[in-house]
C-alpha cells in the first residue's frame, strides 16, 4: 500500500498584488499530483487540512482545484481531506465548498460529526459522509479544527478511536493543529503529551497547520505547506511525504521536495555607520549584486521573490533613503519575479533610544525618547526632563479618560509653577543690577560712566525678564485662563 500525505496546499493564496504568485500555489499542487501521485501509483492521497486558503473560493481557484481531483479520479485515486482553520465552514451555515466537492464525488471529507451534530462512523458513500474510510489495508480517521481546544477534545477523540480503531489494519489520524514546541509564537497548542496517548491507537498521524517539516518519533508527521505563504516561512523545510506500507503495516516514509516552487531570497543590509544616503545606497547595492540569485530567462525555473531588508542605525534621515530606486535597480539586475524592500532601520532622530537595556522598562524608553524629542525645542529645552514627566502623566491620564479640562489645568498648574520660579530667577538679575547702579552713585569716580551707558546696562538685564505686558496676553480660550495660554497648552489645544 502507498499514498501521499500532504497538507496546506492553500489554493487561491494571493500575495503582493501578483496573478502570478496565486498560480504558484496551484501549480505546485499540480506538479504534485501529475508527478507523484498519478505518476507513482498511489492508492490514494492524504490532504491534511486547508486545501483552499479561505472557505470563500472564487472562480480561478476552483478551477485550480478541480483540474487536480479531476485528473485523480481519472487516475482513480481516492482523495482523503479533513477541514482546516482556512477552509472549515461557517458556524452559521451547513454549506462549504470541501462539503460541496465530496458531494461531487472529486474528494471524500471525513468529519467526526454531520451537520445537525449527529455522530459519524463509518464512511457511507451514499451519503458521502463519514468519520472513518476503509481503504486497500488501512483504516483512515479525520478530524475538525479544534483550535485552542485541542488538549481537550483529544482525550474525547482518543476515547472514540479505542471503538473504532481496527487492530488487522494500518490506522491513520489525520489531524490540523498546531503542536507544542513547533511555533514561535506564545499561543496554546497540542501538547506533545497529549498527542502520545494517541500512540497505541493510531499508526500514523498525519499532521498540517503549520507551515514547516517536522516529525515526532517517526509516528507523526507535518510535510509543511507546498509553497511558502508568508516571507517568514523562507527558510523552513517545505514538501510532501510518499508512504508504503509493508503486509506487515510497516511503513517507510519519505520526505519529497521535487515539484515547482518558487524561491524566496532574504538579503539582509546593515546600514550602522552610514552617514551618507548615496554611499549607503551603493554599499546596500554592492552586496545585493554579489548575494542575490540571478534569473536565467531561458531556464525552466520560476524568477524568484527576493526581500531586501534594511537594518541597523541610520547617521541620517530616514527619508533620505531612496528605497523605490534601489527596488528597481535590484529588479533589473536580477530579473526576480519581484523585489521588496524592507526599511526596518532606526533613524538618527531615534537613535536615542539606542544602545538601551533589554530589561530596560517601557516606561523608561519612553520616558528617554520624549525627553530627547523635547530638548530639540529650544522654548523648553532647559525643562526637558519635566516637561517630559508632564506629558506622561497627561498622557496616562488621557489613557484613564479624565475629563479633558482637568489634563489642562493639571499641564497649566506645573506651567505656571515652573514659570514662577523662572520669574524668582529674573528677579533676583533686576536685584543684582540695582545694586550695581547704587555702587556706581556711591563711589562718584567713574567719571567715565554716563547715566546713558548705566541706564542701558539696566535695559540690558531688564530685557531678561521678557515679561509681557498687559497690552500683549492672549485672550482666555476655552476656558482656560489667559495666564495659563502657555504655547504647549495651546498646541493641545489645537490637536
Amino acid at each position: 500500500m502507498k499514498f501521499l500525505h500532504l497538507a496546506d496546499t492553500h489554493l487561491g493564496c494571493r500575495r503582493y498584488n501578483l496573478d502570478e504568485r496565486t498560480k504558484d500555489f496551484a501549480r505546485a499542487w499540480f506538479d504534485i499530483v501529475t508527478r507523484h501521485a498519478i505518476g507513482r501509483r498511489v492508492d490514494f492521497v492524504l490532504i491534511a487540512g486547508d486545501f483552499f486558503n479561505s472557505r470563500l473560493v472564487d472562480s480561478q481557484t476552483m478551477n485550480h482545484a478541480m483540474i487536480g481531483l479531476q485528473a485523480l479520479r481519472d487516475a482513480d485515486i481516492p482523495v482523503i481531506v479533513i477541514e482546516g482553520n482556512h477552509d472549515k465552514h461557517d458556524v452559521v451555515t451547513d454549506h462549504s465548498w470541501l462539503r460541496s466537492l465530496s458531494k461531487w464525488r472529486l474528494i471524500k471529507l471525513l468529519e467526526p460529526v454531520d451537520a445537525e451534530g449527529n455522530q459519524h462512523l463509518a464512511w457511507d458513500e451514499t451519503e458521502r459522509a463519514g468519520w472513518y474510510i476503509d481503504i486497500k489495508n488501512a483504516r483512515i480517521f479525520g478530524s475538525h479544527w479544534y483550535g485552542m481546544s485541542a488538549n481537550y477534545a483529544l482525550p474525547l477523540l482518543a476515547d472514540a478511536l479505542k471503538e473504532a480503531r481496527d487492530p488487522e489494519r494500518f490506522n491513520i489520524l489525520m489531524l490540523h493543529t498546531d503542536v507544542e514546541g513547533q511555533l514561535g509564537r506564545p499561543i496554546p497548542a497540542l501538547s506533545v503529551a497529549r498527542l502520545k496517548e494517541l500512540r497505541e491507537l493510531v499508526d500514523y498521524v498525519a499532521l498540517g497547520h503549520t507551515h514547516k517539516r517536522f516529525e515526532l518519533d517517526n509516528w507523526a508527521f507535518n510535510p509543511g505547506s507546498p509553497e511558502w505563504c508568508s516571507t517568514d516561512e523562507y527558510r523552513e523545510e517545505r514538501g510532501f511525504y510518499l508512504v508504503e506500507v509493508n503486509d506487515a503495516r510497516r511503513a517507510t516514509v519519505e520526505y519529497i521536495q521535487d515539484y515547482a516552487q518558487r524561491k524566496l531570497q532574504r538579503i539582509t543590509f546593515d546600514v550602522s555607520g552610514a552617514d551618507d544616503p548615496e554611499a549607503m545606497h551603493l554599499a546596500a547595492l554592492e552586496q545585493i549584486k554579489r548575494e542575490a540569485c540571478i534569473h536565467d530567462e531561458n531556464s525552466d525555473a520560476l524568477a524568484p521573490i527576493i526581500e531586501i531588508n534594511l537594518r541597523g542605525h541610520l547617521g541620517f534621515k530616514g527619508s533620505l533613503l531612496n528605497l523605490n530606486l534601489l527596488r528597481d535597480e535590484t529588479q533589473a539586475h536580477t530579473r526576480a519575479l519581484h523585489v521588496m524592500v524592507k526599511n526596518q532601520t532606526v533613524p538618527v532622530e531615534y537613535a536615542v533610544a539606542a544602545g538601551l537595556d533589554a530589561n530596560t522598562t517601557r516606561h523608561d524608553r519612553e520616558r528617554r525618547i520624549i525627553e530627547d524629542l523635547v530638548s530639540r525645542d529650544n522654548r523648553f529645552s532647559t525643562r526637558a526632563t519635566d516637561i517630559a514627566a508632564l506629558i506622561i502623566e497627561a498622557k496616562r491620564l488621557a489613557l484613564a479618560q479624565e475629563a479633558p479640562e482637568k489634563i489642562v489645568d493639571l499641564i497649566a498648574a506645573r506651567l505656571d509653577a515652573e514659570t514662577i520660579d523662572e520669574a524668582k530667577i529674573d528677579d533676583v538679575k533686576i536685584d543684582e543690577a540695582m545694586m550695581k547702579k547704587a555702587a556706581i552713585d556711591e563711589s562718584k569716580t567713574g567719571d567715565h560712566l554716563t547715566d546713558e551707558v548705566i541706564t542701558d546696562e539696566l535695559k540690558t538685564d531688564d530685557a531678561m525678564v521678557d515679561e509681557p505686558s498687559a497690552d500683549n496676553v492672549p485672550p482666555a480660550s476655552d476656558g482656560v485662563p489667559a495666564n495659563h495660554t502657555h504655547p504647549l497648552i495651546s498646541h493641545l489645544l489645537n490637536v
